[in-house]
């Protein structure tokens, strides 16, 4: 298995040895390791949110385009928003 250095601030080692006593963890390259999966699942977490959103913008553009869409007068904007935001929807 590779061995990295890693510097942590005191906050965060106080924070390893915290877990690691409280027997979460069996040692500090077990704690190390599963904050890595964490961050490796939040990394992907965001990278799909990313792509749905992407998803998303484009497909609110292609209806642009397509002429789907409706009009709002400025007066009945306020109305609009506050139907969107009603929780009965």
């Amino acid at each position: 298995m590779p061995v990295r250095n890693i510097h942590l601030t005191d906050e965060q080692d106080a924070f390893v040895e915290e877990v690691v006593r409280a027997g979460k963890y069996e040692d500090a390259s077990e704690a190390m390791r599963d904050a890595v999966r964490g961050l490796q699942h939040r990394i992907q977490a965001d990278e799909l949110k990313l792509d749905l959103l992407r998803t998303q913008l484009q497909a609110g553009l292609d209806a642009l385009d397509n002429g789907r869409f409706t009009e709002v007068d400025d007066a009945d904007l306020d109305a609009a928003l506050d139907d969107l935001a009603s929780p009965t929807r």
